[in-house]
Protein backbone atom coordinates (compact mmCIF):
# COMPACT_ATOMS: atom_id res chain seq x y z
CA UNK A 1 0.00 0.00 0.00
CA UNK A 2 1.10 3.47 -1.11
CA UNK A 3 2.81 5.34 1.68
CA UNK A 4 0.49 7.97 3.68
CA UNK A 5 -2.65 6.27 1.85
CA UNK A 6 -6.13 7.20 3.19
CA UNK A 7 -7.09 4.10 5.09
CA UNK A 8 -10.54 3.72 6.71
CA UNK A 9 -9.62 3.83 10.26
CA UNK A 10 -10.99 1.55 12.94
CA UNK A 11 -12.13 3.38 16.10
CA UNK A 12 -11.60 1.97 19.36
CA UNK A 13 -14.33 0.89 21.50
CA UNK A 14 -17.17 1.99 23.37
CA UNK A 15 -20.31 -0.19 23.91
CA UNK A 16 -22.83 -1.87 21.38
CA UNK A 17 -22.47 -3.66 17.75
CA UNK A 18 -24.99 -2.56 15.75
CA UNK A 19 -25.15 1.24 14.80
CA UNK A 20 -29.46 2.38 14.74
CA UNK A 21 -29.90 5.78 13.69
CA UNK A 22 -30.21 7.56 17.57
CA UNK A 23 -27.05 6.02 18.28
CA UNK A 24 -23.88 8.59 19.28
CA UNK A 25 -20.75 7.83 16.78
CA UNK A 26 -18.45 10.38 18.36
CA UNK A 27 -18.14 11.42 22.19
CA UNK A 28 -15.77 14.59 23.33
CA UNK A 29 -15.86 13.98 27.42
CA UNK A 30 -14.34 16.80 28.56
CA UNK A 31 -11.33 17.05 25.88
CA UNK A 32 -8.31 19.26 26.40
CA UNK A 33 -5.37 19.93 24.24
CA UNK A 34 -3.45 22.52 23.58
CA UNK A 35 -0.09 23.36 20.55
CA UNK A 36 2.35 24.05 23.80
CA UNK A 37 1.49 26.30 26.83
CA UNK A 38 1.12 29.64 24.22
CA UNK A 39 -1.71 28.10 21.96
CA UNK A 40 -4.46 25.85 23.64
CA UNK A 41 -7.09 24.77 21.68
CA UNK A 42 -9.82 23.16 23.67
CA UNK A 43 -10.32 23.36 27.40
CA UNK A 44 -13.01 20.27 28.83
CA UNK A 45 -14.62 20.28 25.55
CA UNK A 46 -18.32 18.34 25.39
CA UNK A 47 -20.33 16.95 22.32
CA UNK A 48 -21.81 14.38 20.71
CA UNK A 49 -22.67 13.56 17.16
CA UNK A 50 -25.23 10.96 16.22
CA UNK A 51 -25.34 8.56 13.63
CA UNK A 52 -26.55 9.71 10.14
CA UNK A 53 -26.21 13.20 11.13
CA UNK A 54 -24.30 15.69 8.84
CA UNK A 55 -22.51 18.37 10.94
CA UNK A 56 -21.23 21.80 10.69
CA UNK A 57 -17.58 22.31 12.55
CA UNK A 58 -17.99 26.03 12.42
CA UNK A 59 -14.72 28.44 14.01
CA UNK A 60 -12.75 30.95 13.39
CA UNK A 61 -9.73 30.85 11.19
CA UNK A 62 -7.55 29.14 13.37
CA UNK A 63 -9.22 28.02 16.14
CA UNK A 64 -8.95 24.60 15.54
CA UNK A 65 -11.38 23.12 13.50
CA UNK A 66 -8.68 21.29 11.34
CA UNK A 67 -7.20 19.87 15.11
CA UNK A 68 -10.60 18.53 15.86
CA UNK A 69 -10.71 16.35 12.83
CA UNK A 70 -7.20 15.68 13.93
CA UNK A 71 -8.05 14.23 17.44
CA UNK A 72 -11.72 12.44 15.85
CA UNK A 73 -8.97 10.00 13.80
CA UNK A 74 -6.37 9.29 16.43
CA UNK A 75 -3.70 11.71 14.80
CA UNK A 76 -3.57 13.95 17.75
CA UNK A 77 -4.07 12.99 21.39
CA UNK A 78 -6.07 14.91 23.78
CA UNK A 79 -4.04 16.57 26.91
CA UNK A 80 -7.17 15.38 29.23
CA UNK A 81 -10.31 14.12 29.00
CA UNK A 82 -11.89 11.18 26.67
CA UNK A 83 -12.77 10.84 22.85
CA UNK A 84 -14.76 7.36 22.13
CA UNK A 85 -15.45 6.08 18.70
CA UNK A 86 -18.29 4.02 17.87
CA UNK A 87 -16.51 0.22 17.55
CA UNK A 88 -16.09 -0.87 14.21
CA UNK A 89 -16.38 2.57 13.22
CA UNK A 90 -14.47 2.93 9.74
CA UNK A 91 -13.57 7.05 9.31
CA UNK A 92 -12.47 8.82 6.19
CA UNK A 93 -11.16 12.43 5.74
CA UNK A 94 -9.30 13.92 2.64
CA UNK A 95 -6.15 14.75 2.57
CA UNK A 96 -4.78 18.39 1.85
CA UNK A 97 -2.17 16.75 -0.66
CA UNK A 98 -1.05 13.62 -2.44
CA UNK A 99 2.18 13.18 -1.64
CA UNK A 100 5.35 13.08 -4.34
CA UNK A 101 6.11 9.54 -3.79
CA UNK A 102 2.76 8.50 -5.18
CA UNK A 103 2.65 10.95 -8.19
CA UNK A 104 4.04 8.53 -10.35
CA UNK A 105 0.68 5.91 -9.19
CA UNK A 106 -2.19 6.23 -11.80
CA UNK A 107 -5.60 6.80 -10.72
CA UNK A 108 -6.68 3.45 -10.59
CA UNK A 109 -3.43 2.93 -8.61
CA UNK A 110 -4.45 6.29 -6.37
CA UNK A 111 -7.75 4.67 -5.22
CA UNK A 112 -7.05 1.01 -5.10
CA UNK A 113 -4.26 2.24 -2.34
CA UNK A 114 -6.86 3.16 0.46
CA UNK A 115 -8.30 -0.86 0.37
CA UNK A 116 -7.06 -3.57 2.36
CA UNK A 117 -8.05 -6.06 0.07
CA UNK A 118 -8.79 -6.00 -3.79
CA UNK A 119 -11.88 -4.57 -5.18
CA UNK A 120 -13.52 -6.15 -8.43
CA UNK A 121 -15.52 -3.69 -8.97
CA UNK A 122 -13.20 -1.23 -8.77
CA UNK A 123 -13.91 0.73 -12.00
CA UNK A 124 -17.69 1.29 -11.21
CA UNK A 125 -16.67 3.24 -7.97
CA UNK A 126 -14.35 4.97 -9.42
CA UNK A 127 -16.41 6.59 -12.06
CA UNK A 128 -19.19 6.96 -9.37
CA UNK A 129 -17.10 9.16 -7.49
CA UNK A 130 -15.31 11.15 -9.94
CA UNK A 131 -18.48 12.07 -11.32
CA UNK A 132 -19.48 13.01 -7.85
CA UNK A 133 -16.53 15.61 -7.58
CA UNK A 134 -17.22 16.62 -11.50
CA UNK A 135 -13.86 15.46 -12.73
CA UNK A 136 -12.76 13.32 -16.16
CA UNK A 137 -10.10 11.15 -15.63
CA UNK A 138 -8.69 8.62 -17.55
CA UNK A 139 -7.58 5.23 -15.34
CA UNK A 140 -4.29 5.19 -16.53
CA UNK A 141 -3.55 9.03 -15.87
CA UNK A 142 -0.25 9.54 -13.79
CA UNK A 143 -1.84 11.52 -10.65
CA UNK A 144 1.30 14.15 -11.68
CA UNK A 145 0.03 15.10 -14.93
CA UNK A 146 -2.77 16.79 -12.96
CA UNK A 147 -3.42 20.22 -11.89
CA UNK A 148 -3.65 21.30 -8.04
CA UNK A 149 -6.82 22.10 -8.67
CA UNK A 150 -7.90 18.58 -10.19
CA UNK A 151 -5.65 16.56 -7.79
CA UNK A 152 -7.86 18.13 -4.72
CA UNK A 153 -10.70 16.88 -6.37
CA UNK A 154 -8.82 13.22 -6.31
CA UNK A 155 -8.39 13.43 -2.78
CA UNK A 156 -11.83 14.72 -2.18
CA UNK A 157 -12.97 11.52 -4.37
CA UNK A 158 -10.37 9.00 -2.31
CA UNK A 159 -12.06 9.71 0.62
CA UNK A 160 -15.74 9.18 -0.74
CA UNK A 161 -14.84 5.99 -2.42
CA UNK A 162 -14.47 4.33 0.79
CA UNK A 163 -17.94 4.96 1.72
CA UNK A 164 -16.92 5.31 5.65
CA UNK A 165 -19.04 5.30 8.86
CA UNK A 166 -17.65 8.69 9.26
CA UNK A 167 -16.93 11.22 6.86
CA UNK A 168 -14.93 14.37 7.49
CA UNK A 169 -14.70 16.80 5.01
CA UNK A 170 -12.29 19.84 5.11
CA UNK A 171 -13.25 22.75 2.62
CA UNK A 172 -14.38 20.17 0.29
CA UNK A 173 -15.55 22.68 -2.28
CA UNK A 174 -12.31 24.17 -2.28
CA UNK A 175 -11.58 24.22 -6.29
CA UNK A 176 -15.07 22.79 -7.16
CA UNK A 177 -16.74 24.86 -9.99
CA UNK A 178 -20.52 25.58 -9.54
CA UNK A 179 -20.95 22.17 -11.01
CA UNK A 180 -18.65 20.41 -8.66
CA UNK A 181 -20.23 21.81 -5.57
CA UNK A 182 -23.52 20.60 -7.12
CA UNK A 183 -22.73 17.08 -7.29
CA UNK A 184 -20.85 17.03 -3.56
CA UNK A 185 -24.34 18.51 -2.32
CA UNK A 186 -26.68 15.83 -3.88
CA UNK A 187 -23.74 12.98 -2.48
CA UNK A 188 -24.15 14.72 0.87
CA UNK A 189 -27.70 14.80 1.33
CA UNK A 190 -28.21 11.39 -0.09
CA UNK A 191 -25.40 9.69 1.71
CA UNK A 192 -27.13 7.65 4.81
CA UNK A 193 -23.86 7.96 7.29
CA UNK A 194 -22.13 10.64 9.30
CA UNK A 195 -21.02 13.70 7.71
CA UNK A 196 -18.33 16.41 9.47
CA UNK A 197 -17.62 19.08 7.18
CA UNK A 198 -15.32 22.06 7.67
CA UNK A 199 -16.35 24.67 4.90
CA UNK A 200 -16.50 28.54 4.86
CA UNK A 201 -19.63 28.33 1.90
CA UNK A 202 -22.17 29.19 3.32
CA UNK A 203 -24.81 28.19 1.02
CA UNK A 204 -23.18 24.95 0.51
CA UNK A 205 -23.78 24.30 3.67
CA UNK A 206 -26.94 25.22 4.32
CA UNK A 207 -28.17 22.98 2.12
CA UNK A 208 -27.65 20.12 4.11
CA UNK A 209 -26.71 20.71 7.60
CA UNK A 210 -28.51 19.40 10.48
CA UNK A 211 -26.54 20.92 13.23
CA UNK A 212 -23.32 22.67 14.16
CA UNK A 213 -20.47 22.46 16.68
CA UNK A 214 -19.43 25.84 16.81
CA UNK A 215 -15.80 26.12 18.13
CA UNK A 216 -15.36 29.49 20.54
CA UNK A 217 -11.95 30.66 20.86
CA UNK A 218 -12.72 32.88 23.64
CA UNK A 219 -13.73 30.05 26.24
CA UNK A 220 -11.72 26.90 24.07
CA UNK A 221 -15.11 25.17 24.15
CA UNK A 222 -17.22 23.59 21.73
CA UNK A 223 -21.27 24.70 21.62
CA UNK A 224 -23.80 22.35 19.81
CA UNK A 225 -26.73 23.64 17.76
CA UNK A 226 -29.34 21.87 15.93
CA UNK A 227 -30.99 23.41 12.97
CA UNK A 228 -29.84 24.28 9.39
CA UNK A 229 -26.43 26.36 9.23
CA UNK A 230 -28.31 30.03 8.52
CA UNK A 231 -30.87 29.39 11.59
CA UNK A 232 -28.09 28.18 13.90
CA UNK A 233 -25.50 31.57 12.67
CA UNK A 234 -29.07 33.93 12.94
CA UNK A 235 -29.77 31.99 16.75
CA UNK A 236 -25.49 32.74 17.65
CA UNK A 237 -25.86 36.42 16.20
CA UNK A 238 -29.15 37.02 18.34
CA UNK A 239 -26.99 35.39 21.52
CA UNK A 240 -24.03 37.95 20.66
CA UNK A 241 -26.55 40.96 20.58
CA UNK A 242 -28.55 39.72 23.94
CA UNK A 243 -24.37 39.43 25.48
CA UNK A 244 -24.20 43.20 23.87
CA UNK A 245 -27.18 44.64 25.46
CA UNK A 246 -26.17 42.89 28.95
CA UNK A 247 -22.16 44.53 29.12
CA UNK A 248 -24.13 47.81 28.37
CA UNK A 249 -26.10 47.55 31.11
CA UNK A 250 -23.71 46.25 33.77
CA UNK A 251 -21.20 48.74 32.04
CA UNK A 252 -23.44 51.60 32.91
CA UNK A 253 -24.81 50.14 36.20
CA UNK A 254 -21.25 50.18 37.49
CA UNK A 255 -20.41 53.32 36.52
CA UNK A 256 -23.13 54.91 38.75
CA UNK A 257 -22.66 52.38 41.33
CA UNK A 258 -18.41 53.81 41.46
CA UNK A 259 -19.40 57.36 41.65
CA UNK A 260 -21.38 56.23 44.50
CA UNK A 261 -19.04 54.67 46.33
CA UNK A 262 -16.57 57.08 45.93
CA UNK A 263 -18.91 59.61 47.21
CA UNK A 264 -19.77 57.58 50.28
CA UNK A 265 -15.94 56.55 50.56
CA UNK A 266 -14.93 60.65 51.57
CA UNK A 267 -17.70 60.89 54.14
CA UNK A 268 -15.89 58.53 56.47
CA UNK A 269 -17.37 56.36 59.08
CA UNK A 270 -19.76 53.94 58.39
CA UNK A 271 -20.04 55.36 54.93
CA UNK A 272 -16.64 53.60 54.55
CA UNK A 273 -18.43 50.55 55.00
CA UNK A 274 -21.16 51.13 52.67
CA UNK A 275 -18.54 52.36 50.16
CA UNK A 276 -16.85 49.14 50.56
CA UNK A 277 -19.62 46.73 50.07
CA UNK A 278 -20.49 48.45 46.44
CA UNK A 279 -16.91 47.80 45.49
CA UNK A 280 -17.10 44.39 46.69
CA UNK A 281 -20.64 44.27 44.49
CA UNK A 282 -18.79 46.47 41.33
CA UNK A 283 -16.37 43.55 41.41
CA UNK A 284 -18.49 40.92 40.85
CA UNK A 285 -20.93 42.46 38.20
CA UNK A 286 -17.70 42.93 36.23
CA UNK A 287 -16.81 39.31 35.93
CA UNK A 288 -20.23 39.37 34.54
CA UNK A 289 -18.99 40.84 31.90
CA UNK A 290 -18.88 38.76 29.11
CA UNK A 291 -15.86 39.15 26.51
CA UNK A 292 -15.98 40.07 22.90
CA UNK A 293 -15.82 36.69 20.81
CA UNK A 294 -12.71 37.16 18.69
CA UNK A 295 -14.58 34.32 16.11
CA UNK A 296 -17.39 36.71 15.41
CA UNK A 297 -14.85 39.68 14.10
CA UNK A 298 -14.55 40.51 10.67
CA UNK A 299 -11.06 41.32 9.59
CA UNK A 300 -11.00 45.48 9.25
CA UNK A 301 -11.54 47.19 5.95
CA UNK A 302 -8.29 47.47 3.84
CA UNK A 303 -7.03 48.50 0.46
CA UNK A 304 -3.97 47.52 -1.43
CA UNK A 305 -2.33 50.41 -2.67
CA UNK A 306 -0.67 50.51 -6.55
CA UNK A 307 3.03 51.04 -6.56
CA UNK A 308 3.15 54.48 -7.79
CA UNK A 309 4.46 55.68 -10.89
CA UNK A 310 2.99 53.41 -12.88
CA UNK A 311 2.04 53.97 -16.95
CA UNK A 312 2.22 52.43 -20.33
CA UNK A 313 1.32 48.87 -20.57
CA UNK A 314 2.12 46.77 -17.64
CA UNK A 315 1.73 44.00 -19.23
CA UNK A 316 1.55 42.55 -22.58
CA UNK A 317 0.05 38.73 -23.13
CA UNK A 318 0.56 37.30 -26.70
CA UNK A 319 0.30 33.64 -26.53
CA UNK A 320 -0.58 31.26 -23.95
CA UNK A 321 -0.29 27.34 -23.15
CA UNK A 322 -3.74 25.82 -23.06
CA UNK A 323 -3.74 21.78 -22.24
CA UNK A 324 -5.80 19.75 -24.21
CA UNK A 325 -5.89 16.06 -23.05
CA UNK A 326 -2.79 16.80 -20.84
CA UNK A 327 -0.82 18.21 -24.22
CA UNK A 328 0.49 22.06 -24.01
CA UNK A 329 -1.43 23.75 -27.04
CA UNK A 330 0.21 27.20 -27.99
CA UNK A 331 -2.79 29.88 -28.47
CA UNK A 332 -2.34 33.45 -30.00
CA UNK A 333 -4.10 35.82 -27.54
CA UNK A 334 -3.82 39.91 -27.38
CA UNK A 335 -4.39 40.91 -23.94
CA UNK A 336 -2.63 43.99 -22.79
CA UNK A 337 -3.09 45.48 -18.99
CA UNK A 338 -2.61 49.08 -17.89
CA UNK A 339 -2.51 50.71 -14.64
CA UNK A 340 -6.37 49.75 -13.17
CA UNK A 341 -7.13 47.22 -15.35
CA UNK A 342 -8.34 43.97 -14.03
CA UNK A 343 -8.42 40.68 -15.76
CA UNK A 344 -10.67 37.64 -15.16
CA UNK A 345 -8.52 33.89 -16.29
CA UNK A 346 -11.34 31.30 -16.53
CA UNK A 347 -11.27 27.67 -17.89
CA UNK A 348 -11.98 24.54 -16.06
CA UNK A 349 -9.22 22.95 -13.63
CA UNK A 350 -6.58 21.29 -15.54
CA UNK A 351 -6.55 23.76 -18.80
CA UNK A 352 -3.09 25.32 -17.46
CA UNK A 353 -4.34 28.50 -15.47
CA UNK A 354 -2.28 28.04 -12.19
CA UNK A 355 0.99 27.24 -14.47
CA UNK A 356 0.20 30.58 -16.68
CA UNK A 357 0.44 32.61 -13.05
CA UNK A 358 3.14 30.97 -11.57
CA UNK A 359 5.40 31.88 -15.04
CA UNK A 360 4.00 35.45 -15.21
CA UNK A 361 4.88 36.01 -11.41
CA UNK A 362 8.26 34.06 -12.04
CA UNK A 363 8.94 35.84 -15.66
CA UNK A 364 9.25 33.02 -17.31
CA UNK A 365 6.37 32.32 -19.73
CA UNK A 366 6.73 32.21 -23.45
CA UNK A 367 4.80 35.51 -25.08
CA UNK A 368 4.41 37.48 -22.41
CA UNK A 369 6.27 41.11 -21.30
CA UNK A 370 6.12 42.77 -17.83
CA UNK A 371 6.81 45.84 -18.13
CA UNK A 372 10.29 47.12 -16.16
CA UNK A 373 10.33 48.23 -12.88
CA UNK A 374 6.97 46.75 -11.92
CA UNK A 375 6.12 44.63 -9.15
CA UNK A 376 4.11 41.92 -8.32
CA UNK A 377 1.96 40.58 -5.76
CA UNK A 378 0.93 36.92 -6.03
CA UNK A 379 -1.22 35.03 -4.10
CA UNK A 380 -0.78 31.53 -4.85
CA UNK A 381 -3.57 29.14 -3.90
CA UNK A 382 -0.76 26.77 -1.71
CA UNK A 383 0.89 29.62 0.21
CA UNK A 384 3.77 28.70 -1.27
CA UNK A 385 5.36 32.01 -2.06
CA UNK A 386 4.91 32.56 1.81
CA UNK A 387 7.83 31.00 3.77
CA UNK A 388 6.57 28.33 5.93
CA UNK A 389 9.61 28.57 8.60
CA UNK A 390 8.95 32.56 9.13
CA UNK A 391 7.33 34.16 11.86
CA UNK A 392 4.11 36.09 10.75
CA UNK A 393 6.02 39.65 11.94
CA UNK A 394 9.25 38.61 9.76
CA UNK A 395 6.79 37.81 6.70
CA UNK A 396 5.02 41.46 7.39
CA UNK A 397 8.36 43.39 8.31
CA UNK A 398 10.10 42.10 5.25
CA UNK A 399 6.62 42.63 2.93
CA UNK A 400 6.49 46.77 4.19
CA UNK A 401 8.16 49.27 3.10
CA UNK A 402 8.99 51.72 5.85
CA UNK A 403 5.97 51.06 8.43
CA UNK A 404 6.39 51.95 12.21
CA UNK A 405 6.47 49.45 14.37
CA UNK A 406 3.24 50.71 15.82
CA UNK A 407 2.00 51.00 12.17
CA UNK A 408 2.73 47.50 11.42
CA UNK A 409 1.41 45.80 14.82
CA UNK A 410 -2.28 47.64 13.82
CA UNK A 411 -1.89 46.87 10.42
CA UNK A 412 -1.76 42.99 11.66
CA UNK A 413 -4.27 43.64 14.20
CA UNK A 414 -6.72 44.58 11.25
CA UNK A 415 -5.78 41.21 9.88
CA UNK A 416 -6.80 39.24 13.14
CA UNK A 417 -3.12 38.70 13.72
CA UNK A 418 -2.89 39.62 17.11
CA UNK A 419 0.08 39.70 19.41
CA UNK A 420 0.46 36.34 19.95
CA UNK A 421 0.01 35.13 16.36
CA UNK A 422 2.75 37.39 15.51
CA UNK A 423 5.02 35.20 16.68
CA UNK A 424 4.03 31.82 15.37
CA UNK A 425 5.84 30.22 11.97
CA UNK A 426 3.49 30.66 9.43
CA UNK A 427 4.12 27.04 8.98
CA UNK A 428 2.03 26.58 12.13
CA UNK A 429 -0.91 28.57 10.99
CA UNK A 430 -4.07 27.40 9.87
CA UNK A 431 -4.95 27.67 6.08
CA UNK A 432 -7.13 30.66 6.84
CA UNK A 433 -4.59 32.50 8.89
CA UNK A 434 -2.24 32.40 5.74
CA UNK A 435 -4.53 33.56 3.61
CA UNK A 436 -5.18 36.76 5.94
CA UNK A 437 -1.03 36.91 6.36
CA UNK A 438 -0.92 36.39 2.38
CA UNK A 439 -3.50 39.95 2.20
CA UNK A 440 -1.70 41.31 5.20
CA UNK A 441 1.57 41.02 3.27
CA UNK A 442 -0.05 42.08 -0.37
CA UNK A 443 -1.18 45.62 1.07
CA UNK A 444 2.16 46.48 2.40
CA UNK A 445 4.32 45.43 -0.77
CA UNK A 446 2.22 48.20 -2.78
CA UNK A 447 2.13 45.84 -6.05
CA UNK A 448 1.83 47.43 -9.69
CA UNK A 449 0.76 43.94 -10.74
CA UNK A 450 -1.45 41.28 -8.67
CA UNK A 451 -1.70 38.15 -9.82
CA UNK A 452 -5.01 36.15 -7.93
CA UNK A 453 -5.35 32.39 -7.60
CA UNK A 454 -8.68 31.25 -6.34
CA UNK A 455 -7.86 33.82 -3.11
CA UNK A 456 -11.26 32.75 -1.52
CA UNK A 457 -9.94 29.10 -0.81
CA UNK A 458 -9.89 29.02 3.01
CA UNK A 459 -11.45 32.26 3.85
CA UNK A 460 -14.17 32.67 6.40
CA UNK A 461 -17.58 33.94 4.61
CA UNK A 462 -17.60 37.02 7.06
CA UNK A 463 -14.41 38.23 5.51
CA UNK A 464 -14.83 37.50 1.61
CA UNK A 465 -17.04 40.79 1.31
CA UNK A 466 -13.89 42.85 3.01
CA UNK A 467 -11.55 41.04 0.34
CA UNK A 468 -13.60 41.73 -2.55
CA UNK A 469 -13.96 45.58 -1.77
CA UNK A 470 -10.40 45.80 -1.71
CA UNK A 471 -9.75 44.08 -4.92
CA UNK A 472 -12.66 46.25 -6.22
CA UNK A 473 -10.40 49.14 -5.37
CA UNK A 474 -7.19 48.04 -6.52
CA UNK A 475 -5.98 51.02 -8.70
CA UNK A 476 -2.76 48.99 -10.18
CA UNK A 477 -2.91 46.26 -13.05
CA UNK A 478 -4.72 42.56 -11.85
CA UNK A 479 -5.16 38.66 -12.96
CA UNK A 480 -7.92 37.14 -10.80
CA UNK A 481 -8.43 33.14 -11.03
CA UNK A 482 -11.56 32.26 -8.59
CA UNK A 483 -14.56 29.52 -8.86
CA UNK A 484 -16.76 31.41 -6.74
CA UNK A 485 -19.30 33.75 -9.01
CA UNK A 486 -20.89 35.73 -5.98
CA UNK A 487 -17.22 36.80 -5.16
CA UNK A 488 -16.22 37.60 -8.80
CA UNK A 489 -19.63 39.75 -8.93
CA UNK A 490 -18.42 42.03 -6.26
CA UNK A 491 -15.19 42.92 -8.34
CA UNK A 492 -14.86 45.07 -11.25
CA UNK A 493 -13.63 43.19 -13.92
CA UNK A 494 -12.59 44.90 -17.10
CA UNK A 495 -11.27 42.00 -19.46
CA UNK A 496 -12.21 38.17 -19.34
CA UNK A 497 -9.63 35.87 -21.15
CA UNK A 498 -11.55 31.95 -21.09
CA UNK A 499 -8.67 29.77 -21.66
CA UNK A 500 -11.36 26.78 -22.79
CA UNK A 501 -12.17 29.21 -25.84
CA UNK A 502 -8.82 29.71 -27.25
Amino acid sequence: MAQGAVMPYTAPAFCGIHMRNDEVVIRFNKVSFEYGHSKPILHEADFSVRRGSKVTLMGQNGAGKSTIFSLIIGALKPESGAIAIKKGATIATARQVIPREELGNTVEEFFASVFPQKVYDLTPKIEEVLEIVHLKAAHDRPLRTFSGGQQARLLLAQALIQNPDILLLDEPTNNLDKQGIAHLTQFLKEYPETCLVISHDAHFLNSFTQGVLYLETFTKTIEQYAGDYFAVVEEIQARLERERMKNVRLEKDIAHRKEQANFFAQKGGHMRDVARKMREKIETLEEEIVDVRREDKTIRQFIIPAQKDLSGVLLNLKSVLVLKGAKPVKKKVGVKLKKNEHLLLQGPNGIGKTTLLEKLATGTAEGESVAAGVRIGYYRQDFSTLNFEETVYAALKRAAHDETEEKLRAHAAGFLLDAEVLKIKIGSLSEGQKGLVAFASLSLLRPGLLILDEPTNHINFRHIPVIARALDQYEGAMILVSHVPDFVAQIRIDQTLDLESL
